[in-house]
């Protein structure tokens, strides 16, 4: 290994568990290297000209409907392919730090998502990729729906006098714009909630209606594509008056700042969640982790019924009994609007230098499984001697 730049490991030949059944036909690959890019343009050059990348998973939406037109994509050498996937889709949302008084009142939280314009950001910057995500355990049987029922009301009429009523008589429906018309009722929606929650609009400029104390937030990013992300929530809760800016950090700073809670709002972060929550939501939602540095409960939750429900989930009898459960969790965090949820893809992109083998099924739960591909040494030849000039 080169600290910093690459690392290479080898398979061990003798490997004493090769022929098991789970290994059969995986792990194909005598040695694997891994190159160390700082900046992701440098990386996607990189991939284009070959030699440094044999495959890359795609995250942007835009560079795969419009920039792989590169001269191997045209030649067939690289290979673009979508794979679709059916395990839950991580809650990918902006996160808004409870530990700061400013995000106290779920009628701000309420606010600030109505602020959010996600149909505008699909059509014109993702080239209507994706799908809003309205779950925090999105995809199968996990995610809460429709008024609640069954066992699941049974659970939450424990506490029904400490959740909104709306919990009990509305839908959950995250605002919508798919008009101009839209789009000025959600931020009408959204500054009659912050009035209601003590700020008014002076001269411009949203202010604490007893101290006149400005409305400010900062958005924390690691990744100049963060500008995307945030940018036009930050326009609209501009137009609210609201003091937005968007501060981008490398990456040591951007984990220090994260594990010590030190941020208004994140201007992206994901959880994922499998077909079996359980130990783990504690970290994510619970009131000890609130307080614990380092921890995932990057939100700042503290609510005593999330950390009975998160008790529920953990000691549920049967899957039925999970799945209630998680329902109930899902409800509650969803109608305390601790984060603004973002979007969500189901399928894997993947774009390769065509030298591989790849078995035609695929595992549906991660989409797509390198470990089962195998390099075609004639292939490989052929690639290796037709760009080698350019490398």
């Amino acid at each position: 290994f080169k600290p910093g730049t690459e690392i290479v490991w080898q398979r061990v030949p003798d490997y004493w568990g090769a022929k098991l059944p789970v290994k059969i036909g995986r792990e194909n690959f005598d040695r694997q290297r891994f190159s160390y890019f700082l900046d992701d343009n440098a990386s996607w050059q990189a991939f284009t000209k070959g030699g440094f990348e044999d495959f890359r998973v795609e995250s942007r939406a835009q560079r795969w409907a419009v920039e792989y037109t590169f001269p191997a994509i045209k030649a067939g050498d690289v290979i673009k392919a979508e794979y679709p996937t059916t395990s839950p889709e991580p809650m990918q949302a902006y996160v808004m730090n409870t530990r700061r008084p400013l995000f106290q009142d779920v009628r701000v939280r309420q606010a600030l998502t109505y602020a959010y314009d996600f149909e505008s950001m699909n059509r014109t910057i993702f080239f209507g990729a994706y799908t809003r995500t309205d779950s925090y355990f999105e995809g199968g049987d996990l995610a809460s729906s429709g008024l609640p029922q069954g066992k699941e009301l049974e659970i939450l009429q424990q506490y029904r006098d400490k959740l909104p009523p709306e919990l009990f008589t509305q839908e959950f429906k995250l605002p919508v714009y798919t008009a101009p018309q839209s789009g000025r009722e959600n931020l009408r929606k959204a500054y009659d909630l912050f009035k209601q929650a003590g700020w008014v609009n002076r001269g411009g400029k949203l202010v604490n209606e007893k101290t006149g104390e400005p409305f400010r937030i900062e958005f924390l990013g690691n990744d100049p594509v963060d500008e995307r992300v945030a940018g036009p929530l930050i326009d609209n809760l501009r137009r609210l008056g609201i003091d937005a800016t968007l501060r981008i950090v490398d990456d040591s700073q951007y984990t220090n700042r994260t594990r010590a809670f030190d941020f208004d709002m994140l201007a992206v972060a994901g959880f994922q969640q499998s077909n079996s929550p359980g130990n783990e939501q504690r970290d994510f939602f619970s009131s000890t982790a609130a307080d614990t540095s380092g921890s995932r409960n990057l939100a700042g939750i503290k609510n005593p019924i999330v950390d009975a429900l998160i008790d529920r989930v953990i000691f549920a009898t049967d899957r039925d009994d999970l799945i209630a459960a998680t329902h109930a969790l899902d409800r509650v965090l969803l109608w305390n609007y601790y984060m603004i949820p973002q979007w969500h893809l189901g399928k894997i992109r993947i774009a390769y230098w065509n030298k591989f083998g790849i078995p035609e099924k695929q595992p549906t739960y991660s989409g797509v499984d390198q470990n089962s591909w195998w390099i075609d040494p004639d292939k490989e030849k052929a690639l290796a001697a037709k760009y080698k000039s350019s490398n």
